[in-house]
């Protein structure tokens, strides 16, 4: 899968999540903090890394799972482990588990010093086409 093959549409594209390199091993993104991406003590919202979590789990499920059909989350854990103001986050899911029915991902959010941000899981249940 391209970079350019991820539809990127709805809520990613309001967070400003872009996909910089996808492969059914890794899956990598990047997401520049802004004002309107901030709770109001001034610090990222959660909210944002979840759905960062999920975006990069799911696009490398999908590109690992391929053409034989799509693959949905069905569950998200993540911690949140920095605060963040301000900068560029980088996203990369590595995969923990991949099945014939479901997938586990791991994905890790550093800072632009490679901290470490936030650590999410993503489960994703593979949906065969008919």
């Amino acid at each position: 899968m391209r970079p350019g093959d991820y539809a990127h549409e709805g809520l990613d594209k309001l967070l400003g999540v872009e996909i910089t390199s996808a492969t059914g091993d890794e899956v990598r993104a990047t997401v520049t903090v802004r004002p309107e991406l901030l709770q109001p003590y001034g610090l990222l919202h959660g909210g944002v890394l979840c759905s960062v979590v999920e975006t990069v789990g799911s696009v490398a499920g999908a590109a690992w799972f391929g053409d034989r059909g799509h693959v949905v989350g069905t569950s998200n854990h993540t911690n949140f482990l920095r605060a963040v103001r301000e900068g560029t986050l980088t996203a990369v899911a590595t995969p923990i588990h991949r099945g014939r029915s479901q997938q586990l991902w791991s994905v890790d959010i550093r800072d632009e010093q490679e901290r470490l941000v936030a650590k999410g899981e993503l489960r994703v249940a593979n949906l065969v086409k008919d």
